[in-house]
């Protein structure tokens, strides 16, 4: 119960499971304290949420949108003089999301490490954030959460599959594929989860839906380390692709 605010596939806010209506300066105000986990100073928030008008306008229009958000029994807002953050009390599925991935990434490795009973949900790691908002301080940290989301279903297909998750781990590669269908990195494990689980022609299939893909897309063909996987490897055999170191991920 509460209030709480759903940032992946769209902007809803809701209280007691029921979605409040806002204006969409509100909207944004809301959205900008929830993607900052510290309170932001009020110049910042004015600045970034209107950028094309003088900082006079962008004063004004910052205490209209909290003005909006004043609602007997709504509390989304903590105000100081010189800073705003979002109310500790308003639940956030984005900030609940990341956090998830986080974990998971700071694991260490291990079959199955990870994987209780309880989660075997995708924590919000399939949706992405606010999709239709183009501006510049959306579109960065939504690519930020897809690179977080990225490794953190690779990470979750390999101890899947590692724990004799099948079908999960399929379904964690799928996600990952959906998410950059070009990424290398999760066609590999995706064809690899079919090999460990002796479905060679699943594996057949995913290796050359890749490299049509590739093809038309790139002009390229599949990397080395995806080519072995099919290369007479017995299925017993095959070690799952590891992430590239950190440097090597960089350049």
């Amino acid at each position: 119960m509460g209030e709480r605010l759903l940032l992946l596939d769209g902007f809803e806010l809701c209280r007691d499971e029921r979605p409040v209506a806002l204006p969409m300066t509100a909207q944004r105000l809301l959205a900008f304290l929830a993607l900052r986990d510290r309170p932001v100073s009020r110049s910042q928030v004015a600045g970034c949420l209107w950028v094309d008008t003088t900082d006079e306008h962008a004063t004004a229009s910052l205490r209209s949108a909290l003005w909006r958000l004043r609602r007997p029994g709504l509390e989304l807002v903590e105000a100081s003089l010189t800073h705003l953050r979002l109310a500790g009390g308003v639940s956030v599925d984005y900030r609940e999301a990341a956090d998830w991935a986080q974990a998971l990434l700071d694991q260490p490795e291990g079959p199955g490490s990870g994987l209780g009973e309880g989660e075997l949900g995708d924590g919000g790691l399939t949706r992405e954030l606010l999709p239709d908002w183009q501006e510049d301080w959306v579109v960065v940290e939504r690519e930020r959460f897809r690179q977080l989301r990225l490794h953190a279903l690779e990470v979750r297909c390999r101890r899947l599959a590692g724990a004799g998750r099948f079908a999960q781990a399929v379904q964690a590669g799928l996600a990952a594929v959906a998410c950059e269908p070009l990424r290398d990195s999760a066609h590999r494990l995706l064809i690899w989860v079919h090999l460990v689980e002796g479905n060679r022609a699943e594996a057949i299939r995913q290796y050359q839906l890749y490299c049509r893909l590739l093809h038309d897309e790139l002009g390229l063909a599949p990397s080395p380390q995806v080519q072995q996987l099919l290369h007479g490897l017995a299925p017993a055999r095959v070690e799952p692709p590891r992430p590239m170191a950190a440097a090597a991920a960089r350049q």
